[in-house]
């Protein structure tokens, strides 16, 4: 067995390689580099697979909690920053799966590899918060505020007083700006089923920075249209922009009624990427804005099957994206629940001269 086959039966088996002396950023080939004059995106899909003590998957065991896929993306993701041409990194939200400390402390762990190197932004999803309340005041401990202010490339976020910032406050709302290709980028984490004050608030600053080209990441957006009745739903029930919600009791808003208060009326806005929906995976749609611009809409909760590479080429007018699984060390080509190429491997078109419209 040939070194590259073994490291891989080693991963698939779970053990740790670096124990042995291997790097677990070993993989069977490599993604071709960027080309020049392109940049990347990188969209981390739900981190949830945790393993070790309490956690869904081994709920008796005594270990230490880990997340080995968590270790190989953002591994990945640090090895290709130069090669991939990587600008900016967003995570759609589920970071962790049971909101506890032991996961936040690994999910910093391994975030902690991107802070000073890439710009990067997170957005709060359901298993980010306690219940149905919106209270995501574990993810406010590990990724405040303070954590981005040193970087001239971190925005800002909601403010909220400190006695009512454990609901949407305290960088639970974010915004980060960054250029790249000649362009300028603002680009929104906001968490699951945003209520209205939230949507008010990114509404002013997709307004305030209507001259950069805009992107939403949001945690739920595309998925089973109405309200799964039962299991089956989640995979075979219509699907388009979600009419449900899970977070904020009835105050948290639905994907389609953040489209309909917020992101439709931004001429800017050209791009939402969400996770959220495991057994959709992957599925993508084109809208239309109130200005006439096209909007992507892009899910991707791939479990360990890989995180998503937008390569951007401004001579083309062309944004490939690429869905790459850092553990196997190749394309995702096709997956149980989504056969089709198509929606793993595609292209988007995107005017990118000019300024935005306004």
């Amino acid at each position: 067995m040939n070194f590259i086959r073994y490291t891989s039966c080693m991963l698939f088996l779970g053990f740790n390689l670096s124990s042995l002396g291997f790097s677990t950023s070993v993989h069977a080939e490599e993604l071709n580099a960027a080309p020049t004059d392109s940049f990347s995106i990188v969209v981390i899909p739900d981190t949830q697979q945790y393993r070790g003590g309490k956690t869904k998957k081994e709920p008796d065991s005594e270990d230490p909690v880990t997340n080995p896929t968590f270790a190989a993306w953002t591994d990945w993701i640090i090895d290709n920053l130069d090669r991939q041409k990587v600008v900016f990194v967003s995570h759609v939200g589920d970071i962790v799966d049971h909101n506890q400390a032991s996961e936040w402390e690994v999910a910093r762990e391994h975030m902690d590899k991107l802070h000073g190197r890439v710009p990067y932004g997170i957005s709060v999803g359901n298993h980010d918060m306690v219940g149905k309340s919106g209270d995501s005041s574990l993810f406010q401990d590990y990724f405040p505020k303070s954590r981005f202010e040193e970087f001239d490339w971190y925005g800002g976020c909601l403010e909220k007083a400190p006695e009512e910032a454990a609901v949407s406050g305290n960088n639970a709302n974010s915004y980060q700006l960054f250029e790249a290709g000649g362009m300028r980028f603002v680009i929104l984490h906001l968490e699951c089923n945003a209520p209205d004050e939230v949507l008010e608030w990114a509404d002013s600053i997709l307004t305030k920075h209507a001259d950069r080209r805009a992107i939403v990441t949001s945690h739920m957006g595309l998925g089973p249209e109405e309200r799964p009745k039962k299991s089956r739903d989640y995979f075979d029930a219509p699907k388009g922009r979600m009419k449900w919600s899970k977070c904020h009791d009835k105050r948290g808003n639905t994907p389609q009624q953040m489209w309909k208060k917020c992101f439709k009326k931004h001429a800017n806005l050209f791009l939402i990427c969400c996770g959220d929906q495991s057994r959709t995976q992957a599925m993508r749609k084109v809208s239309q804005g109130k200005a006439g611009n096209q909007v992507h809409e892009l899910l991707s909760d791939y479990g360990t099957n890989g995180l998503r590479l937008l390569r951007f080429h401004p001579a083309e007018n062309e944004i490939e994206v690429v869905t790459w699984d850092p553990i196997k060390g190749e394309r995702c080509l096709t997956t149980s629940i989504v056969p089709d190429q198509e929606q793993h491997q595609f292209t988007l078109q995107y005017e990118m001269a000019g300024v935005p419209k306004q």
